[in-house]
């Protein structure tokens, strides 16, 4: 297990206590206007550890099979985990929004796994990189405004309206690069279909 691996793990062990301290704040005797600051410093520890794995792991040398496959995969956990969480009171943004995310993580991860396991490595792409900004972003700024809604600022139909445009706009950004990374790797999937039916032919002979 190296430095890289488990700042890894320990992404994916946080999602978790986000879930627990934004549904069971009044039970761990939090404070509303406190909570925000809580979550703030929880995704700020996650997103520093998604920053931090990938470098330590190049800088030292570190990159492993297991980091290969398990860095994208906290990722998506924990950033999937988040948006899930504010699916619920006060934010409360549409399910729908959040199987955007879903579907096209499952889509490029199937397709990442099988290709890796037949032997060619599918490329992570830039769009992939802005996606995760464009991710992280969006938690930021419902956390944030969260803040002015726990003091009185703003009201409950505003931050639900303005937090679904911003995941909306997270959302339908994830759903392009998903697109752009199944084109610009097209070349392998269709190698991977050509051998699923080189295969099919050769049982059948």
């Amino acid at each position: 297990m190296s430095i890289p691996n488990c700042l890894t793990f320990f992404r994916i062990f946080i999602s978790p206590i986000f879930l627990l301290v934004y549904l069971e704040y009044e039970f761990l005797n939090i404070q509303m206007t406190t909570l925000p600051y809580i979550l703030l410093f929880l995704l700020g520890i996650s997103e520093l550890s998604d920053a931090c794995d990938g470098y330590l792991a190049r800088k030292y040398n570190q990159v492993t099979d297991l980091g290969k496959i398990l860095d994208p995969m906290a990722d998506s956990i924990y950033r999937i985990s988040i948006f899930l969480t504010f699916t619920l009171p006060p934010v409360q943004l549409p399910m729908l929004l959040i199987f955007i995310f879903i579907y096209r993580d499952s889509v490029v991860s199937t397709l990442r796994t099988i290709c890796a396991l037949k032997g060619f490595a599918l490329a992570a792409r830039p769009s992939g990189k802005i996606k995760a900004v464009f991710q992280a972003l969006a938690s930021f700024t419902v956390i944030i405004l969260l803040i002015p809604y726990s003091l009185g600022y703003l009201s409950l139909h505003s931050l639900q309206y303005i937090s679904m445009i911003v995941v909306l706009a997270a959302a339908l950004y994830s759903l392009l690069s998903g697109v752009e990374y199944v084109y610009a790797n097209k070349q392998y999937i269709m190698k991977l279909l050509t051998s699923k039916n080189s295969l099919k032919r050769d049982l059948i002979d």
